[in-house]
């Protein structure tokens, strides 16, 4: 595959911005077949980790009539969340196999705008190599994090437009890419720092900013009016102080970010290089765009402090541009080299991704059948947990509209003590939650903590709701099920 790449790109070079529907349809194929190349390993298993476990429950839940930020609630923005639902609208709730289509085509378009942005620049050659890098790069990282088809996939579309609109003066249109952004995951909105300087360099100071930002707070205002305005600024905006915050579990943290960034490294190692060497060159070589852009995209990866690998994905797109603006002029083997190393390493991580183990898969799966052996369809459970794919799998509507014990008691976060429990959950919650278990009491309840810091040992309601009126009826991997005081269905 690395010879195969550099003989595709090797075609003579040519003056930046050139017109040639012949160099589309010469490379547009090549980046759809190393697009679906790199995404296989995403085809492999139900489901790749619990972010997708809880897009494909919460997608579920609005096709039976459930409310965004109301019966239906998460710390996101609202479009991926639809996109899945339009999916299962469309295609059936039994697989994610269409969303994961629709990833593997997020990934071909931003693709496809960063080689137009660098053939705008640099010329036909660079084009072809921008393209190339970012969809052998875009999959260097743990396959959970790489493959599955989350929140930050979809952004990188949206940011890629945004600056394929600002480098060509469009602001309206960049605006909306923006807004766009932000909704598939607030940290999208990164992208305005170097749109912003490309406005600023561009000399349309007023008017650019004022399209700039009509064009992005005009589908921001729509998602929030066709969800729950309220409850959308406080989901998405102001309700996760808890969450995002360095304090507790400090060494915890630091560790994923230091693994992530090294597994990162290891994907760019053809590219670090190059960059290095024109590290101090960034004014010279008109650059400082995507330099800003980097850096924002590190300051979106650092937000909250919890560094999970899927977060560095909005580091590739500019990580491929400055790859591709440092290859431009060295001699033809070192472009050769790092194709070749890109390359190699790009086969590396899509064989990790097809042979990666998946035990907490096989203990959901596990867990998901005995749930369905124990309930009848209609039955609502509680699975106490941070595996909401539970519910998917085992086709079982929640008794509550959180989906995880961390919005609960701040888990989520990834800590591993200091800032866990009830006082830490999302504010109010516990009142819900407590009132959805008087009011519609769930058939089984599956304590799937395995000895975590939010145990119902040391959460004192749902401690009380377990004690008055459940039972014990089984374990399973660890996980501990209840039942109904006297109810008796399915007990072992």
């Amino acid at each position: 595959m690395p010879l195969m790449l550099v003989t595709l790109l090797v075609p003579s070079r040519s003056a930046p911005g050139r017109p040639g529907a012949d160099y589309w349809r010469r490379l547009l194929p090549v980046l759809a077949a190393l697009a679906c190349v790199t995404r296989i390993p995403s085809f492999v298993p139900p489901l790749w980790n619990p972010d997708e476990g809880y897009l494909a429950v919460q997608a579920r839940l609005l096709a039976d009539g459930g409310e965004l930020y109301e019966t239906v609630v998460d710390r996101k923005p609202p479009l991926v969340p639809w996109l899945y639902a339009a999916s299962f609208a469309v295609f059936g709730d039994d697989s994610l196999t269409p969303v994961r289509v629709l990833a593997t085509g997020a990934q071909l378009v931003t693709a496809v705008l960063l080689a137009s942005l660098a053939r705008r620049r640099w010329g036909d050659r660079e084009g072809r190599t921008a393209g190339v890098l970012y969809l052998l790069t875009s999959i260097g990282l743990n396959p959970e994090d790489a493959q599955a088809a989350l929140f930050e996939v979809f952004i990188l579309p949206f940011t890629a437009c945004a600056m394929w609109c600002a480098d060509r003066r469009r602001w309206s249109a960049a605006g909306v890419a923006l807004g766009c952004a932000f909704l598939a995951k607030q940290t999208g909105g990164a992208v305005l720092m170097p749109v912003l300087w490309l406005l600023y360099r561009s000399g349309a100071h007023r008017s650019g900013v004022v399209r700039l930002g009509v064009g992005a707070v005009v589908p921001v205002l729509g998602a929030a009016a066709l969800t729950d305005p309220a409850g959308f600024l406080f989901w998405t905006v102001t309700g996760s102080g808890a969450y995002a915050s360095f304090t507790g579990s400090e060494l915890h943290v630091l560790a994923r970010a230091l693994t992530n960034t090294a597994i990162l490294g290891v994907a760019c190692a053809g590219l670090i290089p190059p960059v290095v060497r024109v590290l101090r060159t960034a004014t010279r070589t008109g650059s400082v765009d995507l330099w800003l852009w980097l850096g924002s995209s590190a300051l979106a990866v650092a937000l909250g402090f919890h560094f999970f690998g899927h977060y560095y994905l909005q580091l590739v797109p500019p990580v491929a541009l400055l790859g591709t603006s440092a290859l431009r002029n060295p001699p033809g083997e070192r472009w050769a080299r790092a194709l070749l190393v890109s390359g190699c390493c790009g086969a590396l991580f899509l064989a990790w991704g097809l042979l990666a183990p998946r035990p907490e898969l096989a203990h959901a799966h596990r867990l998901a059948a005995e749930i369905a052996r124990r309930t009848a369809p209609a039955d609502r459970v509680l699975v106490w947990g941070i595996h909401p794919e539970t519910y998917w799998l085992a086709d079982r509507h929640p008794a509550t509209r959180y989906l995880t014990a961390g919005l609960l008691t701040n888990y989520s976060g990834g800590r591993d003590g200091p800032q866990v429990g009830e006082r830490y959950g999302v504010e109010g919650a516990w009142k819900i939650f407590r009132d959805e278990m008087a009011s519609r009491p769930p058939a089984l309840v599956v304590d799937d903590s395995r000895d975590k810091p939010y145990a119902p040992e040391r959460m004192p309601s749902l401690r009380r709701i377990l004690a008055g009126g459940y039972e014990e009826a089984g374990r399973l991997d660890g996980a501990v099920l209840y039942v109904r005081a006297g109810d008796g269905f399915g007990q072992d």
